[in-house]
């Protein structure tokens, strides 16, 4: 489904790359907060949030602290608020849903599949760690799968529709297009859903110029087009060339320091803001409008 205007995601702090990685990446809800309002004033329309402990940039599903999020982002601004229910890789069902009736997020994340999201080799790359956890943490998605079964995907979207959420499917592979398809046709869902493409993932999809094209054309096949709303992100060094080719395709885009720690080779970006401000550059560039919170809610049915 392609839309004129652009929506740009910033994904502030995620649950991949650890604190000894960059002093940039946002740890405590005040930094989250500050990093959440910053990018939307760059030109994001919506945030994707997770939330780390404070203390020692640990991720963690504690409700409260999303909620402290949450509140302040809103008080803030207009920003479309997006919550993880991915959570981080090892937490439990229960752990990755708790923000969720707290927060009452206008989208959360709602994974369409089970996938191997690794990234061990983070752990080559860290000679000196910050805080105790982080190698132990990264090491474990080398043999710890990233979980999503039909039954845990039925769940989360019937919490999200119990709580007025409009679920954002990410997929990190090809086949996990047929199980949005699946609940579709079952009801649960409403036209237009919405799916973010997450490619260049160790396990999951690569990101190429063919594998997105692949994706998109698979979804018009499989859930028809007019029948949902699509955005790409990219991790690593190539976040900045899908996103661009996805623009190009009509598409949406997320980007931020989940996602990507730099904003060019070599140059650690130092704000969620930094990538959000390239993006709307570059859609200048092709004659992309970017799409205020408001016009992110029409386009995407909230």
């Amino acid at each position: 489904m392609s839309v004129k205007k652009v929506i740009l995601t910033a994904a502030v702090t995620g649950a991949v790359h650890i604190p000894s990685m960059s002093p940039y990446l946002p740890i405590t809800p005040e930094q989250i907060i500050d990093e959440a309002v910053a990018a939307y004033h760059a030109g994001a329309a919506v945030v994707h949030l997770h939330t780390r402990n404070p203390g020692t940039g640990q991720p963690t599903g504690d409700p409260e602290l999303m909620r402290r999020v949450v509140e302040g982002i809103r008080a803030q601004c207009d920003v479309v608020i997006g919550c993880t229910t991915g959570g981080a890789i090892g937490m439990t069902n229960e752990e990755r849903l708790a923000a969720l009736p707290v927060a009452k997020p206008e989208l959360a994340s709602c994974n369409a599949g089970s996938v191997n999201f690794c990234f061990a080799p983070i752990a080559d790359k860290i000679k000196k760690p910050l805080f105790d956890w982080e190698i132990p943490f990264v090491k474990n998605t080398y043999q710890v799968p990233f979980a999503n079964t039909f039954k845990d995907i039925e769940e989360y979207i019937a919490l999200m529709n119990q709580y007025g959420t409009k679920p954002e499917f990410e997929i990190y592979e090809v086949g996990m297009l047929s199980n949005v398809a699946y609940f579709l046709k079952r009801g649960m869902l409403k036209a237009p859903v919405y799916l973010q493409f997450v490619t260049g993932v160790m396990g999951g999809i690569p990101a190429n110029m063919d594998n997105l094209l692949f994706l998109l054309n698979t979804a018009i096949r499989v859930l028809g087009e007019g029948n949902f709303v699509w955005s790409c992100a990219a991790a690593g060094k190539e976040q900045f060339d899908i996103t661009t080719a996805a623009m190009i395709q009509g598409g949406n885009v997320r980007v931020g320091l989940e996602d990507n720690l730099y904003i060019a080779r070599g140059k650690l970006a130092k704000s969620n803001a930094e990538p959000i401000a390239k993006m709307v550059r570059i859609a200048n560039e092709l004659g992309r409008e970017i799409a205020a919170p408001d016009e992110a809610r029409a386009i995407l049915g909230i």
